[in-house]
């Protein structure tokens, strides 16, 4: 995508989009829990998780629409494309990190229930 002239971003933009990518994962990573059940380990469900998805999409459209008469719109698909992965990575990590502490407890200690 980045190797077409109509989608490459400056290194600001690209500073910019992940810098916010990464502080919309934060409300993802606050409301995605694990849980122990029996011998597995389940991702426990938030009642607010698809209200935060439903607002991040609704603030990425109005930023969105509100930036498109400034920024060319292949700079500024390119720009969200970086939001989107900016915001996923730091979730799926922090997520992983927090499966595999509970991971060790449950291995350590199989009485564990967190």
């Amino acid at each position: 995508m980045f190797l077409h002239p109509y989608f490459r971003v400056t290194a600001m933009e690209i500073f910019e989009a992940v810098t916010i990518g990464m502080l919309f994962s934060i409300l993802l990573i606050k409301t995605s829990k694990f849980e122990c059940r029996g011998e597995g380990i389940y991702l426990k469900r938030s009642k607010a998780f698809g209200f935060i998805l439903i607002g991040l999409l609704l603030i990425r459209l109005l930023l969105k629409s509100v930036l498109s008469q400034s920024i060319d719109v292949g700079e500024l698909s390119g720009m969200f494309w970086l939001l989107a992965f900016g915001m996923i990575v730091p979730w799926r990590l922090a997520m992983y990190v927090q499966y595999k502490k509970l991971s060790l407890k449950l291995n350590k200690d199989p009485s564990v229930s967190v």
